[in-house]
């Protein structure tokens, strides 16, 4: 037969006792049974605490729990013997149950509700005007507990999608890493997402080069369409820094200097993709202005973020050299965040695209157009439904391709961290999809490419850029007077270290705890702040790290791990080096990176 009509009454259904609607109607918060807060002023620090001793108490009548403001990111189970509860919050964006739980991570689709209910006479979430202020407000019954999750729906989400994408690095001989940027803002758009919610970051200095044969246009491929033209100059030259890139991701517009002013002003339900290309090393992603990023100080700022209760879910890309060691041995898996990197914590990343190799790019091009990773995931992402594929597809796709077909040779190893359930989602929550591509069944070729150490791709720059000046009868004397003091810097920075773990460690023990990697699943350092101020008294006595000099960060690490004072390290560099070093390479001129 049909199912009876549910009747109302004020607006509520008919089985709504007139008490429960006189509180569910009020305007001022109903006398508590039991408070919660996160801060440790209620009764209780969590909404679960606060069920399991409503469930001792055996309620007769309505049982009040008042729920403070703040974010309670848990999944609370009602029981099936708990009777007449209602919860109370302080509205809207005030008071935020969200939890983490998903049919895709392996959950059953009732397990996977924020706040389910098995017990009977419970009302759902009210705020003190009477109106749900959950973000996350919907409670599934015990008859919906067989019901199960379509893919094809899970693009379906009221929030809004973000994004943050950071080119770390400047000068022409970097071209691709603003490159990989611009061609991710094009994709993203093409994807549907909005201009104001994608938020950019690069020095902005090759696309008008000098040495650019194609002047105010960006290439990604070697036959790509340009990606330069509409891209937002959010922040740019000198205001491409570490404090700038925290503040935007933390949504604080006061601590942002100079830009557009643009932030990442997203909200509880919204999601958020991050992608970073440059040069990095253990421990420290780098930035066209100093101080560097450093893994300690971008973590916190993640942790920070997921308190504010300011987003629902975030996937980060980072393509970088030791990529990993951002996250390895620090990353928590309890952020709603999920984290691919293009090299393990102890491998370099690869530029490709480059001259002289296969693909290249086109014949005026004296350097490289992409990095490996990079094109990978982009490359696959342009030319797919993204609605239909999921982050762990790509994943897949992507490691295969940066690997070089499982070669290494010239590729690394793509690595996860974070919130792995996250995989089991559509790129869509995060990228968009181009509507042209919804039927698309396009397959990238999984090509070998040539490719070259990322810290080896300014040398080539310079030298091919050398060769051509001579054979247009140019004057080639101040690129090949670059190209030699770079590689004496180069040679200095190598020779100081070693000196230096002799030194610290004596002669036959110094290399070997100098380049010394820790287990898997243990951070580089144990202490940040030693890590910094070793590097700040190398810098002092030895100059400049610059991007190159990045790849010794894990012998500072080390030097911190092995219980080395302040006062020895100075020695040490001081003994070795001298402070003999060009204006050119000076901490003063060029600022430290710690």
């Amino acid at each position: 037969g049909q199912p009876k009509k549910q009747k109302y009454k004020d607006g509520f259904p008919d089985w709504v006792s007139k008490g429960d609607r006189k509180l569910l109607q009020s305007t001022s918060a109903p006398a508590a049974n039991i408070v919660v807060a996160k801060d440790g002023s209620g009764n209780y620090k969590t909404v679960g605490e606060a069920f399991a001793a409503a469930a001792k108490a055996k309620p007769t009548t309505r049982f009040v729990i008042y729920v403070k403001a703040g974010v309670y990111s848990e999944n609370v189970a009602s029981g099936t013997k708990l009777k007449n509860i209602m919860l109370v919050g302080d509205g809207i964006g005030k008071t935020i149950l969200t939890g983490s739980k998903s049919v895709g991570g392996g959950a059953t689709t009732f397990q996977s509700a924020t706040f389910a209910v098995t017990g009977s006479n419970i009302s759902q979430a009210a705020d003190h005007d009477g109106l749900n202020r959950f973000e996350e407000p919907a409670i599934k019954m015990p008859s919906e507990k067989k019901g199960k999750s379509s893919r094809k729906h899970q693009h379906e989400f009221t929030g809004t999608k973000w994004a943050l994408l950071v080119a770390g690095s400047n000068g022409y001989g970097n071209y691709r890493h603003q490159a990989d940027v611009c061609h991710a803002y094009q994709l993203l758009i093409k994807g549907g997402l909005k201009k104001e919610n994608i938020v950019v970051f690069m020095y902005d200095d090759i696309a008008n080069s000098e040495y650019n044969p194609r002047p105010g246009v960006i290439i990604n491929h070697p036959q790509g369409q340009d990606v330069y033209a509409g891209v937002p100059k959010d922040y740019t030259g000198k205001q491409v820094t570490t404090k700038n890139l925290f503040a935007v991701l933390l949504g604080d517009k006061k601590a942002v200097e100079g830009g557009s002013g643009k932030v990442i002003d997203s909200k509880p339900d919204d999601h958020i993709f991050v992608y970073y290309s440059d040069h990095g090393g253990p421990g420290a992603l780098g930035m066209p202005n100093v101080p560097n990023l450093y893994a300690s100080d971008f973590i916190e700022v993640l942790k920070k973020k997921h308190e504010s209760g300011s987003y629902k879910k975030m996937v980060i890309y980072v393509e970088a050299c030791e990529s990993g060691s951002i996250f390895e041995g620090l990353m928590p898996e309890d952020l709603n965040i999920y984290v691919t990197t293009a090299s393990k914590a102890d491998e370099n990343s690869w530029g490709t695209y480059c001259p002289g190799m296969e693909p290249p790019p086109p014949p005026e091009y004296t350097t490289c157009l992409a990095d490996l990773y990079s094109a990978a995931w982009m490359e696959d992402s342009e030319t797919h439904n993204l609605k239909n594929e999921t982050i762990k597809q790509q994943f897949e796709l992507v490691k295969y391709r940066t690997s070089n077909e499982k070669t290494y040779t010239m590729g690394s190893h793509a690595m996860e961290y974070g919130d792995r359930r996250i995989k089991t989602e559509s790129l869509y929550l995060y990228q968009g999809s181009n509507p042209d591509n919804e039927k698309s069944t396009k397959n990238i070729l999984h090509q070998n490419m040539e490719a070259i150490d990322q810290r080896d791709a300014d040398l080539l720059f310079l030298w091919e850029t050398y060769v051509r000046s001579k054979e247009g009868n140019g004057n080639g004397t101040e690129l090949l007077e670059e190209i030699r003091q770079t590689i004496l810097h180069r040679t200095h920075l190598d020779e100081s270290i070693k000196l230096i773990g002799q030194v610290l460690f004596g002669q036959q023990r110094g290399p070997s705890i100098l380049s010394a990697v820790r287990p898997s699943g243990l951070p580089l350092v144990d202490d940040w702040r030693c890590l910094k101020t070793m590097v700040r008294l190398f810098e002092s006595e030895c100059g400049s790290l610059t991007q190159y000099g990045m790849k010794h960060m894990r012998a500072f690490a080390n030097i911190c791990n092995n219980g080395i004072s302040e006062n020895e390290m100075e020695a040490a560099s001081k003994a070795i080096c001298k402070r003999e070093y060009s204006d050119l390479w000076s901490p003063i001129t060029r600022g430290y990176s710690a």
